[in-house]
């Protein structure tokens, strides 16, 4: 399905991998401690700037800072709507 969100200039609308669940040694994380996830997909582009197009597309896995982006909900589902300069990597 195709997301009817466009963002504006150097933005990016990126879907947030889901927080683990449990740790390396099998124990369960409760909902409290589950730290945010830092890498996502991206779901929509921008259409740059004129003298600095983007560089990442629709369907990249990208890292992300911590506290980078806008957190909305959309149609039941929840996305990061940040800049392209938030995102330190394409995996």
């Amino acid at each position: 399905m195709a997301l009817n969100i466009k963002p504006i200039g150097d933005r990016v609308v990126v879907e947030a991998a889901p927080a683990e669940e449990k740790t390396a040694s099998g124990l369960y994380i409760p909902d409290t401690a589950k730290e945010k996830p830092s890498q996502g997909t991206v779901v929509a582009v921008g259409s740059g700037k004129p003298e600095e197009p983007l560089t990442v597309k629709v369907g990249d896995k990208v890292l992300y800072g911590k506290y980078a982006g806008t957190e909305i909900t959309y149609e039941g589902k929840e996305y990061l709507i940040m800049r392209e300069s938030d995102i330190y990597a394409v995996l």
